[in-house]
């Protein structure tokens, strides 16, 4: 072979080298970048992952101290989904915050999205109680009522949030003689949230689920077991 023949090889042959090189990078590349997705997809089946699920605000310890801490995982739970904010005791629907607890507020707030769009609510609170239904449970079991002639206001105070709700959960004559912490003792939380979806159309199996529905089960867990461990008052 004349030199001249060598060296045209030689040029040749560089292309190909590269090339080779090129392809065999690229295979390495996407060979990561599959092991990747399949890891992040195992993890989402195979239980719980190192960080939440829900990417939220953990639901806000109750400011009521006392209560069985089944009941009161459950309340954290409901308002995961129903007012998953840093202030829950203070929201409106939409995202305003009020700061007069005197009463409950009363704003009818128009509704954006959803199968009532158009409408408006009165939506409030740690768990969005509308004012008929404020009104209604407060005559049933707010601790604290105040009368002038023919009318009754009752606190909206963060505090009596908390009672009404938990008297609310803990009386089986309002779910038709259904024991909700006995249910949640037995582990039947699915049982349960689809019992409230009803009245908390965010729980799973309702009308409007939103991005933390999905997660409920997992975030009771671990409210459950923050309750459990800082149930020191006696609640039997």
């Amino acid at each position: 072979m004349t030199l001249e023949a060598q060296e045209n090889q030689s040029v040749e042959s560089k292309p190909q080298s590269s090339s080779s090189l090129g392809q065999f990078l690229t295979s390495i590349c996407f060979a990561l970048i599959t092991l990747v997705s399949f890891w992040e997809i195992y993890q989402s089946w195979s239980g719980r992952s190192t960080e939440p699920h829900w990417h939220g605000v953990t639901p806000a310890p109750l400011v009521m101290q006392e209560g069985d801490p089944y009941i009161r995982a459950l309340m954290r739970t409901i308002s995961a989904s129903e007012a998953n904010d840093p202030r829950p005791y203070s929201i409106l629907y939409g995202g305003e915050h009020i700061s007069d607890f005197s009463t409950h507020p009363d704003i009818c707030v128009p509704i954006v999205a959803g199968p009532n769009l158009g409408d408006c609510t009165t939506a409030a609170g740690r768990y969005q109680f509308l004012t008929t239904t404020w009104l209604d449970k407060a005559e049933d079991y707010h601790p604290d009522r105040h009368n002038f002639l023919f009318w009754q206001s009752y606190s909206f105070a963060p505090e009596y949030q908390d009672k009404v709700m938990y008297a609310w959960l803990s009386d089986p004559g309002a779910w038709g003689g259904v024991d909700i912490s006995q249910m949640l003792r037995e582990g039947r939380l699915q049982e349960v949230l689809q019992l409230l979806s009803p009245t908390w159309t965010s729980l799973g199996y309702g009308i409007e689920t939103n991005s933390m529905s999905y997660a409920l089960p997992e975030i009771y867990q671990d409210m459950l077991q923050e309750e459990l461990q800082g149930s020191i008052i006696p609640w039997m």
